[in-house]
């Protein structure tokens, strides 16, 4: 067995060899829907991890835990909890081993590689090490003193958070960790959903939806034209991915991070405050980054979402993320409802 306690400063040499391509898609959502489903499952306690893995958190934090409160939010079936040590110290920790489910320590050795590298002027809270045994993987970061926005999103949340995730996307452009781009790495798969829909032709579409299979499929692929660039998008903003507290807005949870165009994040973003019934089109009309981008683009990438979690919310639930699915279902539905009402195709 192998073990390793690496600091923050040392992830960062390993950034080049260690990006682990993983597949998960954002929260989106649609106008005027609510969401039947939240983004949540079902989390470990810091007593139910391995007594190795607690042994090595309390080594990295230099004093033992002896309270954790486990956070809401996310799918990951592992431990995200605040900690309060011995000497009084705060923490925020993360931790995952391949019993829960296979996929999941790699996905966070991904975040733990993005979070080392990013520019300490990020509204991110700061790696402090990452804990690793091959089966079982663990984060420590600092504690940020904040909650996440309400769900579903207040009008003042939103505007402050569009606000934040705009000046966001301007830091991190040019793209200051070395990623994966997202048409070649990430969205190749997504955005070709509607090709295996119409390959499938399950009987269970929306009516309008399977009028329109062929022009869906061909608008989604187009996405893969205008998606790049050379911005850090997070891909995966929605509100448990964020939290407010009284020095402003900050941006957790980067496992998803690629190289891409600086828009991104900002339609990530309204489509989640969307699924919470805000309308965002307001938002894109005046948006200082998705203003400049040609509306048809825009659609596209909505369009790719949709036959994303139309084609994956069919599947078996994945070990250890019973409630994915249904998330991606409820995704599907009111995403397909915000592109047909972007395209007025009848």
């Amino acid at each position: 067995m192998r073990m390793s306690m690496q600091s923050s400063a040392n992830s960062c040499n390993v950034v080049a060899v260690t990006l682990i391509h993983v597949r998960r898609v954002a929260g989106v959502g649609e106008h005027g829907v609510m969401p039947p489903v939240t983004a949540s499952g079902v989390r470990a306690t810091w007593e139910s991890l391995p007594a190795g893995v607690r042994a090595g958190v309390d080594d990295m934090l230099g004093s033992p835990v002896v309270e954790a409160v486990n956070q809401p939010g996310g799918f990951s079936p592992g431990l995200a909890a605040r900690v309060r040590c011995a000497d009084g110290s705060r923490a925020f920790v993360k931790a995952v081993g391949t019993p829960l489910n296979p996929d999941s320590p790699d996905i966070h050795r991904r975040e733990a590689v993005v979070a080392a590298a990013l520019p300490a002027a990020a509204r991110v809270p700061r790696l402090r090490g990452s804990y690793d045994d091959g089966d079982w993987v663990a984060l420590v970061f600092d504690e940020v003193d904040g909650r996440m926005p309400h769900e579903p999103w207040r009008p003042d949340e939103l505007a402050l958070v569009v606000g934040a995730v705009t000046e966001l996307s301007r830091s991190l452009t040019p793209c200051p960790v070395p990623s994966p781009r997202l048409a070649r790495d990430e969205m190749s798969e997504p955005m070709l959903g509607y090709r295996s829909l119409a390959a499938d032709a399950p009987g269970d579409l929306d009516p309008w939806e399977r009028r329109h299979l062929d022009r869906l499929a061909d608008l989604a692929a187009s996405a893969l034209d205008v998606v790049d660039g050379d911005t850090l998008v997070h891909y995966d903003l929605r509100a448990d991915n964020v939290l407010l507290s009284a020095s402003g807005v900050w941006f957790v949870d980067w496992p998803w991070a690629f190289r891409g165009a600086a828009w991104i994040d900002s339609l990530m973003l309204l489509k989640n405050a969307a699924f919470h019934g805000h309308d965002p089109e307001p938002y894109l009309a005046d948006h200082p980054l998705l203003a400049q981008v040609d509306p048809w683009h825009v659609t596209a990438v909505l369009t790719g979402f949709a036959g994303f979690f139309g084609a994956t919310g069919r599947r078996p639930a994945p070990p250890g993320l019973p409630t994915v699915r249904a998330f991606q279902r409820a995704q599907h539905a009111t995403t397909l409802a915000w592109v047909r009402r972007r395209t007025g195709w009848d």
